[in-house]
């Protein structure tokens, strides 16, 4: 009989497996480690999120009961057996970066493929909260919820996110995009929190484009009405689009042009204004790309609706104890690397070039 891999195999193929050991000699990964090796914890995660485990001894009776299939996953021999506190131990020890770096190699394999020449791209960037409890008494506390704060550079047109950024939740959401690297000719979508106009002035000089929502107290003069060729769009009418300059003193310090567009959605009938630096396209061109944004927001929404057993990866006491024993964001960021890897082998395996990788 023909020898046919598992369906779980065959998903994780686009791993390529050299480039992953060497990223666990990097990181010493495996350093001191006898089993349970990083292969196999990379594995037993992702089999974890794709089955929607939701604690540790779940986990372990799910892989006991496919001790048959694993040999088609490449785990070591003697991982048959996986005790809770083995994992446990290796949720707290082993270096997130490997699982880091694991996330970005997948990513990219997606992006590689979904390049299109000359074609502009877009950068939708948005945060949002990850909420922790009492119990995790070393996440900070930012007026609303004590926990954490993801942030995410998102590709609409490949469906990918291309950075995954974690911080405390006080952390302010312009801090972390001024770290962002840049590229000329892309467009940036993102919302009001994203205020800096030293930021904004860089993505001007090197030649890209951003399209934002003012803050309420942003104060503006019109300096010029444009005429409106089109004024419908999909879910929303433009009311007027008006070429703007920061009033009194404030000007000085955003010295790019700038446009105002107002748009009325048809749903909720609520008026909205958008600021940009981009002058040559359509005002209905300026607020689809601003829709774009509600793709990201209902992304974030569905991924973190999946997470049911998130929690587990932070609860990395023995036998899975409620009290967190590991150091700082570390704990969070290798469940969030591992389901985010989870989801993007699922959702994109058409679009993964394993010469790429």
């Amino acid at each position: 009989m023909p020898f046919t891999p598992t369906t779980f195999a065959q998903l994780v193929q686009p791993i390529d497996r050299r480039r992953f050991d060497a990223i666990v000699e990097r990181h010493d990964g495996d350093a001191y480690v006898k089993s349970f090796l990083s292969w196999d914890h990379l594995m037993a995660l992702i089999y974890a999120q794709l089955s929607g485990l939701d604690s540790l001894r779940a986990l372990a009776a799910g892989w006991k009961a496919h001790a048959n299939c694993l040999y088609h996953l490449g785990c070591e021999d003697g991982c048959e057996e996986l005790p809770r506190s083995t994992l446990s131990d290796a949720n707290e020890r082993r270096p997130v970066e490997v699982f880091a770096e694991v996330f970005d190699m997948i990513v990219k394999c997606i992006d590689r493929t979904t390049r299109c020449g000359a074609e502009e791209f877009i950068r939708l960037i948005d945060s949002t909260p990850i909420p922790l409890g009492k119990l995790f008494k070393w996440a900070k506390w930012n007026g609303r919820i004590r926990g954490m704060k993801a942030h995410i550079v998102y590709d609409p047109r490949g469906d990918a996110p291309q950075v995954l950024a974690i911080t405390d939740a006080n952390v302010n959401d312009a801090q972390i995009g001024r770290t962002m690297a840049l590229e000329p000719d892309r467009t940036y979508v993102f919302d009001k929190g994203y205020c800096h106009y030293g930021w904004w002035t860089k993505i001007h000089q090197i030649g890209a484009f951003f399209v934002t929502r003012p803050k309420d107290n942003m104060g503006l003069r019109v300096t010029k009405v444009r005429a409106l060729e089109e004024t419908a769009g999909d879910g929303f009418t433009v009311l007027a689009d008006e070429e703007v300059k920061l009033s009194s003193k404030g000007d000085s310090k955003l010295p790019i042009p700038l446009r105002r567009i107002r748009v009325l959605r048809h749903e909720g009938g609520k008026k909205l204004s958008i600021l940009t630096n981009d002058i040559t396209r359509s005002a209905v061109e300026i607020a689809k790309l601003y829709k774009l944004r509600w793709q990201i927001d209902i992304d974030q929404t569905w991924r973190l609706s999946r997470i049911k057993g998130w929690r587990v990866w932070l609860k990395a006491g023995k036998q899975g104890a409620t009290e967190w024993q590991g150091r700082g964001a570390g704990g969070f960021e290798l469940g969030d690397c591992r389901r985010i890897g989870g989801d993007e082998l699922v959702e994109g395996p058409q679009h993964f070039d394993r010469a790429a990788a």
